[in-house]
């Protein structure tokens, strides 16, 4: 045991320090401390070059991800903007601004030719401008017995439109007309009985449907 006051373990603690230091010329307690922060600030380093690699990795991907959405924004844009232009090629139109549906498509009576009405029938003022449902070229205009004054407009995909019955004409064969463009006048010429158009759509320049049907699948309502 060592008494109070000899010398113990503090001062052989002291003497190892004091022994330590006269070698290396630095103090022993110092250089542990140096070591142990050496490992930290290595430590930290590594650390923060991971956190930066993390970071540029994960940016990267924020951009790559970032692209694809504004590839795929514009390729849908094209898209709306192409199938817009599409229902504008082909969108179609009512005949007359002002109107009252008398005869309707498919009505039976003697007089008719057919023996029943192919048509659809918007009686109007005398001269009330007729215009063009849809885009097409003008493929015959004249006088057509029964149908009296006739314009026939041929769509791109061979659909035929009659509008018969006009005192007057505004288009000429040959013409390329748009929907809403003026051809001709409502009358009363021919098999008629008052002023009025006489509408027909004939699909392929074959039998006449429904002109209604054919409007409403074109979102024209002919009775709204």
């Amino acid at each position: 045991m060592t008494a109070a006051g000899s010398p113990g373990f503090a001062d052989d603690q002291f003497r190892y320090n004091s022994s330590a230091s006269a070698l290396s010329g630095v103090d022993g307690t110092a250089s542990v401390g140096d070591l142990g922060d050496r490992d930290i600030v290595s430590r930290d380093s590594e650390r923060d070059a991971l956190e930066d690699a993390n970071d540029s990795k994960v940016q990267e991907e924020t951009e790559a991800q970032a692209e694809q959405r504004n590839q795929a924004l514009e390729s849908m844009a094209r898209s709306a903007e192409q199938t817009a232009a599409e229902l504008k090629k082909n969108a179609w139109g009512l005949p007359v601004d002002s109107y009252r549906l008398t005869n309707t498509f498919g009505q039976g009576a003697s007089y008719y030719s057919s023996g029943y009405h192919t048509g659809l029938d918007f009686a109007c003022d005398y001269g009330t401008p007729i215009r063009a449902v849809a885009n097409g070229v003008i493929t015959f205009v004249g006088y057509d017995g029964a149908y009296g004054n006739k314009t026939v407009i041929t769509l791109e995909d061979g659909t035929e439109l009659w509008f018969a019955h006009q005192s007057a004409f505004e288009a000429e064969e040959g013409e390329e007309v748009r929907v809403g463009d003026i051809i001709g006048y409502v009358g009363s010429t021919g098999n008629s009985f008052g002023d009025h158009l006489h509408l027909e759509v004939r699909p392929g320049g074959g039998d006449p449907v429904d002109p209604a049907d054919a409007l409403a699948q074109h979102g024209i309502d002919v009775y709204s």
